[in-house]
C-alpha cells in the first residue's frame, strides 16, 4: 500500500490538473457562418485552447447528425480557430446546430440554406461597415447590431433572424487595428455574436484591417479569387444577385484584380439566372464628407460596373465605407448605384471637419450612424428596394428612422419623352438670361420624376454643349435639401452670348433610374 501512495496522489493530482483545464476552456468568438451554398455551409468558431472539435447538426433540434472533419489552426496562442463544413444540405432548409470543444459546447443556432438560382426566390442582405471602434464609444456597434439591425427586422418581418436575411456584407474596417487580437474577440465578433450565427457574413479588406494574419484566419471566403490572391477578392451568387468582393487597398489596386473583375462580369453576364451585380471594396471614388478619403482605382472598378450594367441590362451597386457616414448616389447614364453604407461603429466625419464638396452624382449624403437593407425579388419582374436604415448622431439621435429609399427593377419601362414648350421656333431673345421649360413628367407604371438633364449648345449634335446641367428631386447635403421645391420641367440659364444661335433639348429619369429618350431639339438666337 505505501508503495502505491504516490501514484495514487499523482493521479489525482494529474486528474485534476485536466479537470481544471477543461473547466477552464472557453468559446472565446461563438460560432458564425461563412460560404454558405445550396447544398453546403462552414461554421466557424474560436475556443481558448483545444482542437478536439465536433459540429451536431439536423433539420430539428435533436441534432442526429455529427460532423467531426473539424480544420482547426493557432489563432493567439493557445487559442484556437477551428472550421467545419457541413455537406449535403437541402435548399432553403432551416437546420439547427451547435459546436463543442472537448467539454465545452455552444448555444444551439439556426441557420435556412440558400435557394438554388433556379428557384427564383426572393432575399434581403444587410449592407454596413467601419465598425471600427470609437474609444469615446466603444460600444457603438452592438448598438446598430442588436437596436438597430435586428430590431428593425423583427418589427418589419415578425420573423427571427435568419427567416429574413440571407447575408451580411462588410465593405472594410471591422477593427481598429487589424494586427490587435481583441480587436476582433471583444469588438468585432463580440458585439455581433447576436447575428453571426445566424445569417453568413462576408467582409472584404478595409485598411484598417492592415493585411493582418487574424483577417484571414477568421474568414473563409469563397476560392474563386486569382491565384495568390484568394480571399483578397471573391464572387458568391446567392438567387438571382451575384455579389463581388474587392481590395481598393495599397498594394493591392492592380491590373490583376481588374483582370479578374472583367472575367467574372463576363460570366455574370451569360448566367441566365443573374438579374443584379453587387460589389464592394472600402475606398470611394468620390466622397461628399471626406474628399481626401477618394481613390483613382474605385473609379477603375465604376467604370466597368457602369458598362456591364448598361451593355446587359443588369443594374449594379458598389458598396463601400471608409467616409463615416452614408451616401447615395448614382451614374448619370447607367443603371448604376454608389452606396456609402457606414458608420457601423467608427467616428462619425462631420460637417464641416474636412474639405467637402457637393458632387453632382449624389442626390444624399448624411453625417450618421446607421445600416443599410437590400430586399432582392427575383421572378418574371426582378427588382431591388435599397432602404438606409439611421440611428442618427450624437446631438440628433434617431430611433431606427428611414432616411433613403430607392427602388431598381431590371426590366424597366421608359418614361415619355418630354417635349420642349420655349423658347421653340427660332425663337428671338435679346438677354443673356433665359428659362428652358418642357412637358410636364408623364409616369410609366406608376414611376416618379426623379432627375432632368438638360443640354444647351452652339452645335446641333451637342458634341461639346456649352451647358449641360443635370438635376435631382432631392440633394441633402449639410443636413439640408437643397433642391427642396425643385421644378424638374424647368431650367435657368445665364450667361448666353450675345448674336450667337443655340440648340437645346431635354431629357426626364425616374426614381428608379430609366431614362426618357430625348426631346425633339429646338434653337433660339441670342441677339
Amino acid at each position: 500500500m505505501k508503495d502505491q501512495q504516490p501514484k495514487l496522489v499523482i493521479f489525482v493530482l494529474f486528474f485534476l490538473f485536466f479537470q481544471n483545464h477543461a473547466l477552464g476552456q472557453e468559446i472565446v468568438v461563438e460560432p458564425y457562418l461563412q460560404d454558405a451554398t445550396d447544398s453546403s455551409i462552414h461554421i466557424m468558431w474560436e475556443t481558448s485552447f483545444g482542437d478536439s472539435c465536433k459540429v451536431y447538426w439536423d433539420t430539428t433540434e435533436a441534432l442526429s447528425n455529427k460532423t467531426d472533419r473539424v480544420f482547426s489552426i493557432i489563432n493567439q496562442r493557445p487559442s484556437q480557430i477551428h472550421r467545419a463544413k457541413l455537406e449535403g444540405l437541402s435548399p432553403s432548409t432551416l437546420y439547427y446546430y451547435k459546436v463543442v470543444t472537448g467539454q465545452t459546447e455552444s448555444a444551439i443556432y439556426q441557420f435556412i440554406t440558400p435557394p438554388r438560382a433556379d428557384e427564383e426566390k426572393s432575399f434581403q442582405l444587410l449592407a454596413m461597415s467601419d465598425m471600427q471602434r470609437d474609444n469615446k464609444h466603444p460600444r457603438k456597434f452592438k448598438e446598430i447590431v442588436e437596436e438597430g439591425a435586428l430590431s428593425f427586422l423583427e418589427k418589419k418581418n415578425g420573423k427571427d433572424i435568419f427567416e429574413n436575411l440571407a447575408m451580411v456584407v462588410i465593405p472594410g474596417d471591422l477593427t481598429v487595428d487589424g494586427l490587435v487580437y481583441t480587436d476582433w474577440t471583444n469588438d468585432f465578433f463580440g458585439q455581433s455574436k447576436k447575428l453571426l450565427p445566424y445569417v453568413p457574413v462576408y467582409p472584404v479588406l478595409g485598411n484598417h484591417e492592415r493585411n493582418s494574419d487574424f483577417y484571414f484566419n477568421y474568414f473563409h471566403l469563397p476560392d474563386n479569387g486569382s491565384p495568390g490572391y484568394l480571399e483578397h477578392w471573391y464572387y458568391k451568387d446567392h438567387g438571382n444577385l451575384r455579389i463581388i468582393g474587392l481590395n481598393s487597398n495599397d498594394n493591392y489596386r492592380i491590373q490583376k484584380q481588374l483582370d479578374w473583375l472583367d472575367e467574372v462580369l463576363q460570366d455574370a453576364a451569360q448566367n441566365d439566372h443573374i438579374d443584379f451585380v453587387f460589389a464592394q471594396l472600402h475606398h470611394p471614388h468620390k466622397s461628399e464628407l471626406w474628399i481626401d478619403g477618394e481613390r483613382d482605382y474605385t473609379g477603375e472598378i465604376i467604370l466597368r460596373l457602369e458598362k456591364f450594367s448598361t451593355r446587359y441590362g443588369k443594374p449594379t451597386i458598389h458598396f463601400y465605407g471608409h467616409t463615416h457616414g452614408y451616401s447615395r448616389g448614382q451614374s448619370r447614364d447607367h443603371s448604376h448605384l454608389w452606396v456609402n453604407v457606414a458608420t457601423a461603429g467608427g467616428k462619425i466625419d462631420g460637417w464641416g471637419e474636412y474639405e467637402q464638396t457637393n458632387y453632382d452624382e449624389f442626390s444624399v449624403s448624411h453625417s450618421d450612424y446607421g445600416f443599410v437593407l437590400v430586399e432582392v425579388e427575383a421572378g418574371e419582374n426582378p427588382k431591388f428596394k435599397l432602404v438606409r436604415i439611421s440611428r442618427g448622431n450624437l446631438s440628433k439621435p434617431k430611433d431606427n428612422e428611414i432616411t433613403d429609399v430607392i427602388e431598381v427593377k431590371r426590366y424597366a419601362e421608359k418614361p415619355e419623352t418630354p417635349q420642349c414648350i420655349s423658347p421653340i421656333s427660332e425663337k428671338k431673345i435679346n438677354t443673356t438670361s433665359i428659362i428652358l421649360k418642357a412637358s410636364p413628367f408623364v409616369p410609366s407604371k406608376g414611376s416618379e420624376h426623379g432627375e432632368t438633364q438638360w443640354q444647351v449648345a452652339r452645335t446641333y449634335n451637342f458634341a461639346n454643349p456649352d451647358f449641360d446641367i443635370w438635376n435631382h428631386y432631392q440633394d441633402w447635403y449639410n443636413d439640408t435639401n437643397l433642391n427642396e421645391g425643385i421644378d424638374l420641367t424647368q431650367q435657368q440659364i445665364d450667361g448666353l452670348q450675345r448674336n450667337k444661335t443655340y440648340y437645346w433639348r431635354v431629357r426626364y429619369r425616374t426614381k428608379g433610374l430609366v431614362w426618357s429618350d430625348w426631346s425633339k431639339m429646338q434653337k433660339f438666337v441670342v441677339e
